[in-house]
């Protein structure tokens, strides 16, 4: 078994019991050693268990009393729709104007990088091909909400305005606007969510500890005739946002 499955495992226990009321706000929890007794791991297991608790809000540790069970940090719903506010630019600007909160983010592009086997499958283009790599670390009113990784194909946008996603007069207006400003129309959208665990790096970025549960979003846009012309991974961390999809119905 993977190393760190003993864990994970008497974290997800732990968290459901709270969770189903075993424990009011303000309980103390039992300790390390019982926990340990209970679940056949060693008491380091628990305590790393119970910090990871903590860092997600679940708990509180009180020097010399113990850990206790404390009033659940607000977990923010992210809404995934097709109704945009209008001139909202990017997808998470949309976001944040819908929601509320305040939206920013840092954003570092590389041009002329060839496309791994996986990524010119869900642009259809050949293996190699050059393309314009973005990473984006999106933040909530201040925390880390969101990475996003994106590709474009060179072929689509060499030669125009648009070939660097957050340079020029387009800077922050999004793939569709982008798209359409020289000529090419996004007609739809391919999202496909998949539950995760952060690795080193994603922990690093989102702020939570490695093996956390993530939401994966492997999203596509696609023109009029089904080319796909922007493709990306979006990694939202599930400890502070919950992934919710409304649709009108037609």
């Amino acid at each position: 078994m993977p190393r760190e499955s003993p864990y994970l495992q008497v974290v997800d226990a732990l968290r459901a019991r709270i969770e189903a009321g075993e424990w009011e706000v303000g309980d103390k929890l039992p300790s390390r050693s019982r926990f340990a007794a209970e679940y056949s791991v060693g008491q380091s297991v628990t305590q790393r268990a119970l910090e990871r608790l903590i860092i997600e809000g679940l708990l509180e540790g009180r020097a010399g009393s113990g850990t206790f069970v404390r009033t659940p940090r607000r977990r923010m719903r992210m809404v995934r729709t097709r109704r945009r506010v209008p001139n909202s630019g990017n997808a998470f600007r949309a976001e944040a104007l819908e929601h509320g909160f305040a939206a920013s983010w840092d954003a570092r592009t590389v041009a002329h990088t060839p496309a791994p086997d996986h990524i010119a499958a869900r642009l259809a283009i050949a293996p190699g091909d050059p393309c314009v790599m973005t990473r984006y670390e999106f933040m909530a009113d201040g925390s880390p909400a969101e990475l996003s990784q994106s590709w474009e194909s060179m072929a689509l946008t060499a030669d125009t305005p648009v070939v660097l996603p957050e340079d020029g007069e387009m800077r922050g207006a999004g793939v569709v606007a982008r798209m359409r400003s020289i000529g090419i129309t996004v007609a739809s959208v391919l999202e496909i969510p998949r539950p995760s665990r952060a690795n080193q790096a994603q922990a690093n970025l989102l702020g939570i500890s490695v093996g956390s549960l993530i939401t994966e979003i492997e999203r596509t846009y696609l023109d009029s005739d089904g080319r796909p012309v922007e493709t990306a991974d979006l990694v939202i961390p599930d400890s502070r946002y919950e992934i919710a999809y409304a649709f009108p119905i037609e």
